[in-house]
């Protein structure tokens, strides 16, 4: 009798997961906030696919989105030059206005002549010499990250220090993208972060601060997006793999 009151209170669930439960969701908004996701982040096979199942029109056309894919997927795949040239046909304002941002590409240009003639260095030198060594001096970060980058042609890639290995890892492709494609956004007057990633930044605060404040709250709250957090990780792998966009999305 003690034994199943105890199993009974243990799996009582709390009273904040029913206060969640009685909260009526406004699936018209859930749609937009999901629209709004593919759109800011570059999915247009998926968003007319969800437009299409969920009868809702995209606040902006596929082709824009396309051009930012493909953008997008050069820079996973290694072609930044091909980047950079289609960044200047879509808006070639937008390298002017963020030198940063123009160091960046250029510096991962020379990061992928490096891995790809590993042993010629002449490409790269010329490379860093015309195009990067006249930048240098006018930022004293862009000038760390040159001298930084240049030490690859130093060390043998199979014994590179941690800031070193860093560079040639994927996941520097994929931070170069992350801005390209925040840039290409705010050029075009739209949102440089999705509605639902801002919700999910600003729910993930709300819970810090009633923690802080002792509030009676289940030890673990759950978003609910770890099936989403995973078909994200496989649609990132595939299209750093080159497969450019995985339309499977959770809806």
């Amino acid at each position: 009798m003690t034994s199943s009151t105890a199993s009974s209170a243990t799996s009582r669930p709390h009273p904040f997961e029913g206060r969640v439960q009685d909260v009526k969701v406004n699936k018209a908004l859930i749609n937009s906030l999901v629209m709004d996701y593919l759109v800011s982040e570059g999915y247009p096979s998926a968003a007319q696919n969800f437009a299409q199942e969920a009868n809702i029109q995209p606040r902006v056309d596929a082709e824009s989105i396309q051009e930012r894919v493909e953008i997008r997927n050069a820079i996973y795949g290694g072609d930044i030059q091909g980047a950079i040239e289609k960044i200047n046909e879509l808006n070639p304002q937008i390298l002017d206005r963020d030198p940063s941002l123009h160091f960046s590409l250029l510096r991962l240009h020379l990061i992928e002549l490096i891995r790809t003639f590993p042993s010629d260095i002449s490409p790269a030198l010329t490379f860093a010499t015309t195009h990067l060594a006249p930048r240098a001096p006018t930022n004293p970060a862009f000038l760390e990250d040159l001298e930084l980058t240049m030490s690859l042609l130093i060390f043998p890639p199979e014994n590179l220090a941690p800031p070193l290995a860093a560079l040639l890892d994927p996941s520097l492709r994929k931070d170069v993208a992350k801005r390209v494609n925040e840039a290409i956004l705010t050029s075009q007057g739209e949102r440089t972060r999705s509605k639902l990633l801002e919700l999910v930044r600003t729910r993930a605060w709300a819970e810090k601060k009633a923690r802080d404040a002792k509030k009676d709250l289940p030890a673990h709250i759950g978003l609910g997006l770890d099936k989403g957090r995973e078909v994200q990780e496989m649609r990132e792998d595939s299209v750093m793999q080159g497969n450019g966009e995985a339309d499977g999305m959770v809806t």
